[in-house]
């Protein structure tokens, strides 16, 4: 059975303002810690062989400088590669580039991997449209899924994601994983009504339910 609050609850969420390359961003944390040692997390999210088990088939020269595409998704370069501790890419989709960072680090319960994820938003609608949530939510897809592979070592199918997308259950994790975004964007933000409507915007998208006006 699937705990849809054992989940949410698992994922540490923030919101933080920075800079890269000396040009404002908006960065997108997520960090969850898993029950293994750090070199078997950082096969898990290295390996292309283990990555389509949890999250989607990618290809390309996977090594410090070479280019990659996630079938389906995005597409972009290595920047650095620290095995077993950091991993940074160029994350490329829609003629936009963000930039995404993943940490492993050891912790008394396992392994504590961090993800930030870094966007450039100004002149950008699609920040206030759909706040952090737009890509929070589906990183968080990631780590659940990476969560189910580690303690089963089984792949997902595809078509099985699909269909627990559509389940209540599946409903209801991707709308509370809008919601708890929406509401750390909130934490920092100017505006935090904006901030939770963007989140119900992003839930809609994810669910498939009416957006609200």
């Amino acid at each position: 059975m699937f705990d849809v609050a054992k989940h949410l609850g698992a994922t540490t969420r923030a919101v933080e303002d920075s800079t890269h390359e000396g040009a404002p961003v908006k960065v997108v944390v997520a960090s969850r810690t898993y029950p293994t040692d750090v070199d078997d997390l950082w096969q898990a999210v290295t390996d292309p062989e283990r990555i389509p088990r949890w999250f989607a088939p990618v290809s390309g020269d996977l090594r410090l400088g070479g280019r990659f595409q996630v079938e389906g998704n995005a597409g972009g370069e290595v920047l650095a590669c620290d095995q077993p501790r950091h991993l940074a890419i160029t994350w490329e989709f829609g003629g936009d580039t963000t930039w995404v960072d993943v940490h492993l680090e050891e912790s008394p319960d396992g392994t504590t991997l961090t993800l930030r994820h870094a966007a450039d938003v100004s002149g950008n609608e699609h920040w206030p449209t759909y706040g952090p949530g737009a890509v929070g939510v589906g990183w968080e897809l990631g780590l659940m899924g990476l969560a189910e592979h580690l303690a089963t070592g089984s792949s997902i199918p595809h078509e099985e994601v699909e269909v627990w997308g559509a389940s209540a259950d599946g409903q209801a994790f991707m709308s509370g994983a809008a919601t708890q975004w929406g509401e750390a964007d909130a934490a920092v933000s100017d505006d935090p009504d904006a901030s939770r409507a963007a989140a119900a915007r992003t839930a809609a998208f994810y669910t498939g339910a009416e957006a609200p006006a």
